[in-house]
């Protein structure tokens, strides 16, 4: 199966399309979304729209639950909280009655999905090092555990009492290894690259890769602004930041 693994979109309809138009080319059986559909970007309601017609296992992030008033603002800076504010006015009913069903996890089969860490999930910690990856290893049940929330693309991997980074984009899965890939961000990267990055698995092949892709990022920067969100947030587009 080939699974197309989405992350932190962020109201970001033109990252998301042409992530969904490089996906459209994979021969993609079934999508996983990783939470943060919403917050920062001026499209919340239309990223909804386009990742519920992919109906795909999704979980929540925590701007997915701090719009609809399940996680608290204080935890955001202040351009962020604004973000958050901005959304739930612009999100219908329907919008913010999906946001409040996602869960915080999903596990199938050989795969976990959580937007942070499986360590107190509710909280949305950041997995930035292998200390805190070590503890998401030691409480995943599965082989392979897909996460955001960082914005940063990458894989840690896990053999007997080691663990440690890859360098690398593209991997053949190791049976003797497990495996935390972060999804990067499709709408608002971290990483110092501001493609839009998201991930392609395929479990016949034991296979995986992080992948980028250009968007127009001055039409996304224009609707933020136009919208009235902090400038901020439309120029850490243009820079991965």
């Amino acid at each position: 199966m080939r699974l197309g693994i989405l992350s932190d979109i962020h109201g970001n309809l033109e990252a998301l399309d042409e992530v969904l138009s490089a996906l459209a080319k994979e021969r993609i059986d079934k999508y996983l979304c990783l939470g943060d559909i919403v917050g920062y970007g001026a499209d919340p309601a239309e990223c909804i729209a386009e990742t519920k017609r992919l109906n795909p296992i999704t979980i929540a992030g925590n701007h997915d639950w701090a719009s609809v008033g399940l996680f608290g603002v204080s935890y955001f800076n202040p351009a962020a909280k604004e973000a958050v504010l901005w959304t739930e006015e612009n999100l219908s009913a329907e919008d913010k009655q999906f946001l409040k069903s996602l869960k915080l996890l999903h596990q199938e089969d050989e795969l976990t999905l959580v937007h942070g860490t499986l360590q107190e999930p509710e909280q949305f910690k950041y997995m930035l090092d292998l200390s805190s990856a070590q503890k998401t290893f030691a409480l995943s049940k599965t082989r392979i555990c897909f996460v955001g929330h960082t914005h940063q693309p990458g894989i840690f991997i896990q053999e007997n009492d080691d663990c440690r980074v890859s360098s690398q984009q593209k991997l053949k899965l190791n049976p003797a290894q497990r495996y935390i890939v972060n999804a990067g961000s499709i709408g608002q990267p971290r990483d110092g690259n501001p493609q839009a990055s998201y991930v392609v698995y395929d479990s016949e092949k034991e296979q995986l890769q992080i992948k980028r892709v250009d968007y127009d990022i001055k039409k996304a920067q224009g609707k933020i602004i136009k919208a009235g969100l902090p400038r901020i947030l439309a120029e850490r587009l243009a820079v991965g930041r």
